[in-house]
C-alpha cells in the first residue's frame, strides 16, 4: 500500500458489513454479572439470577457498521468537523469499537484515554490533544464530575450507560434518530486518524499522532503474522484504549472474523470463555499466563472439563517473556502455536518485531523485523552496532507515528531520518534474532558495570516459588547504584531471602541482587512493570541508608 491511495481503515468495516453482514462481529462477555432469568410458578413470576449464564451481548458486522454511521452522523450534526478530536474514556464494552469507527467515519481523530487516569490526568490529556468531545462511561462519573465545570466550557460530554449525569448528554438518546447510512466525508490514508498516549513512565504522557496509513498497516501486519482467517475467533482481554489490544483486534477486522471482549482476567473465566465461545487465538500478558498455569497446577482448573481443541495460538506481548514460562506452557498445551510481539504506541502497537510461530526454538528473543518493517540496533550516534553488541533498538515502517502532538523537541529526539528510536536496549544473535536487554533508562550502572534488569528478572522467574519480579537500581554511596529485586511469591509457596541469595549464586557475582524485597510487583493494564512507582517507594529509603554507611558491595564486582 502506498501513500495517497484512498484506503482508510474504515473501508474494512464497510467491506465486512457488505460481505458478512449477518455474521457476528463482536461479543461482550462479563463473568462478574449473571443474567436474569424469569421463572413462572403458579400465578407468580419470579425473577432471579442464573449463575450458569453470564452476561453476554453480541452484534453483527452490519449492525456494527450501522452503529458507527449513526454516531458519525450525530457528531457531524453537533458540529464536529474533519480534523476535530473525540476522546473515548470507556471500559471494554460492545459500544467501544463502533464509537471508535464512528469518530473515524466523521473524519475526526479518535483519542482513547487510559481508564486509570485521575481527574487531573484526564484534563491534562484532553487539553494536550485539544479534544472537542469526550465520550465516557459510568465508571468515570466521579472523576469527570471533578473537572466537568472546567472541561465542559469548550467540549461536548456524551455518556454511555445507565444513569446519565446532569452534566452530560446520553449517547443512546443522541444516536437513536440519526441516519444509519455512511456520512458524506472523504477520508484518505494520509489523513490523521488517532492520538494515543504514551504509558507515562517518565511523567505525564505524550500525545502520539497516527494517520490512516498506520492503522491499516497494523491490521495487515496482525493478519500476516497470525494467518487469521474468517474461521478464527480472537479473545481480547486487555483494554481497548491501548494500541496493543486494538491492533491485535485489527487482525479480526482485516479477516472479517469474530472477536470476543472478555471483562476480567480470572484464570477460570478465561478458560471458560475460550471453551464456550470457541476461541482460536488468545493474547495474554505474562501475569495472566502464569496465573492460568498456577491455577491448573493447584487443581482449580481441570482442563478435561472444557473443549479447547480449537485453540491454536497463544501469543504474548507488552513485556519481555521468560523462557521458563513458555516451557511450562508447552508442557500443558503442547499443540499450541506460540508467538511474541514487540511494539510501542509510537509504532502503532505490536508487530514491528515479532518472533513468528515457526521460531519456537528462539523463545526468549522478541524476534525478527515484522511484516513491512525495518530494524536496526544503533549506538549513541545512530550508527548500527556490530552483531552481538548492545545498542538502542530502532524501527522504520508505515506504522511509525507522524509526531508527538505539539512537542517538536520530543519528536526530534525520537524520530531521526525516518527511524523511530524506541528507548529499548537490544542485541542481535548470529541468526538475526533480536533480544531485548532493557529499557535504556532502566539500565543500572553499578561500579562502572552495566546491569540489565530484564536479564536478572528472567533468571529469578525461573525459581519455582517466584510469581513475579522487578529489578531496580538503588542509590549506593560507593557504586552509584546497586541492584535490588522486588519479588512476589506464589500464594501456595514460602521463600526466604537466604533461599533467593543461594539461588542467585548461579549468576555472575556482579549481576547478583544486593537487596531482596518481598512485595507485590505493580503493573499497568498492559502488563508493564511500573518501575517509577518502585523507585519512588524504595529509592528514597535507600538514599538515606547510603548516606549513613559505606557499602562494601564493591567486593562483589569480580
Amino acid at each position: 500500500m502506498q501513500k495517497g491511495i484512498i484506503m482508510p481503515i474504515t473501508d474494512l468495516l464497510v467491506r465486512n458489513a457488505k460481505l458478512y453482514g449477518s455474521d457476528v462481529a463482536l461479543v461482550e462477555v462479563n463473568p462478574e454479572i449473571t443474567e436474569i432469568r424469569r421463572v413462572t410458578w403458579k400465578e407468580y413470576e419470579l425473577i432471579e439470577p442464573n449463575p450458569e449464564c453470564h452476561y453476554r451481548r453480541e452484534i453483527t458486522w452490519e449492525v456494527f457498521d450501522e452503529k458507527a454511521n449513526r454516531f458519525a452522523n450525530m457528531l457531524i450534526q453537533r458540529g464536529v468537523r474533519k480534523g476535530d478530536k473525540v476522546g473515548i474514556l470507556l471500559m471494554n464494552c460492545l459500544e467501544w469499537l463502533p464509537i471508535y469507527f464512528g469518530i473515524l467515519k466523521a473524519g475526526a481523530l479518535a483519542v482513547p484515554l487510559n481508564f486509570r487516569y485521575t481527574a487531573d490526568e484526564i484534563k491534562y490529556c484532553l487539553d494536550l490533544a485539544e479534544v472537542d468531545v469526550l465520550v465516557f462511561g459510568p465508571e468515570f462519573i466521579g472523576r469527570i464530575e471533578e473537572i466537568a465545570e472546567d472541561i465542559s466550557k469548550k467540549r461536548l460530554l456524551f455518556y454511555v450507560g445507565e444513569g446519565c449525569p446532569s452534566f452530560a448528554e446520553h449517547y443512546d438518546s443522541l444516536v437513536a434518530n440519526c441516519a444509519s447510512s455512511a456520512p458524506n466525508v472523504t477520508i484518505t490514508d494520509d489523513d490523521d486518524a488517532a492520538i494515543y498516549f504514551s504509558s507515562g513512565t517518565t511523567g505525564f504522557p505524550k500525545a502520539i499522532l497516527h494517520d490512516h496509513t498506520s492503522l491499516m498497516h497494523a491490521a495487515k501486519v496482525e493478519q500476516k503474522h497470525h494467518s487469521q482467517t474468517r474461521d478464527d475467533i480472537f479473545l481480547c482481554i486487555p483494554p481497548l484504549y491501548h494500541t496493543g489490544a486494538k491492533m491485535h483486534w485489527f487482525g479480526s477486522l482485516y479477516s472479517g472474523s469474530k472477536a470476543v471482549l472478555l471483562k476480567g482476567v480470572k484464570p477460570k473465566s478465561i478458560i471458560e470463555t475460550i471453551s464456550n465461545e470457541g476461541c482460536t487465538i488468545v493474547w495474554l500478558l505474562v501475569p495472566w499466563a502464569q496465573d492460568i498455569l498456577d491455577a491448573i497446577d493447584r487443581g482449580e482448573i481441570n482442563l478435561a472439563d472444557y473443549d479447547l481443541s480449537q485453540w491454536r495460538l497463544m501469543h504474548i506481548g507488552a513485556q519481555p517473556v521468560p523462557p521458563s514460562l513458555i516451557a511450562r506452557w508447552k508442557k500443558i498445551f503442547p499443540n499450541h502455536q506460540y508467538d511474541t510481539n514487540y511494539g510501542l504506541s509510537e509504532s502503532i502497537g505490536p508487530g514491528c518485531v515479532h518472533l513468528g510461530v515457526e521460531n519456537i526454538n528462539k523463545v526468549g528473543a522478541i524476534g525478527i523485523p515484522g511484516y513491512g518493517w525495518e530494524v536496526k540496533i544503533a549506538d549513541e550516534n545512530g550508527n548500527a552496532v556490530a552483531r552481538g553488541e548492545v545498542g538502542e533498538l530502532c524501527v522504520k515502517g508505515p506504522g511509525v507515528m507522524k509526531c508527538y502532538y505539539h512537542d517538536e523537541k520530543a519528536t526530534a529526539e525520537t524520530l531521526k531520518d525516518g527511524w523511530l528510536f524506541t528507548g529499548d536496549m537490544a542485541q542481535e544473535d548470529e541468526d538475526g534474532f533480536i533480544y531485548l536487554v532493557d529499557r535504556k533508562k532502566d539500565v543500572i550502572i553499578s561500579g562502572g558495570e552495566n546491569l540489565y534488569p530484564v536479564q536478572i528478572e528472567d533468571f529469578l522467574r525461573s525459581h519455582p516459588a517466584v510469581k513475579d519480579v522487578a529489578v531496580i537500581g538503588l542509590p549506593d554511596k560507593r557504586l552509584g547504584e546497586i541492584a535490588a529485586a522486588i519479588i512476589s511469591i506464589k500464594e501456595e509457596c514460602t521463600c526466604t531471602e537466604e533461599e533467593i541469595t543461594a539461588f542467585c549464586q548461579k549468576l555472575p557475582r556482579y549481576k547478583r541482587p544486593h537487596k531482596i524485597i518481598f512485595a507485590d510487583v505493580p503493573r499497568n493494564p498492559t502488563g508493564k512493570i511500573e518501575k517509577p512507582k518502585l523507585r519512588e517507594k524504595y529509592c528514597g529509603e535507600s538514599l538515606v541508608a547510603c548516606l549513613l554507611y559505606t557499602s562494601d558491595a564493591a567486593d562483589d564486582l569480580i
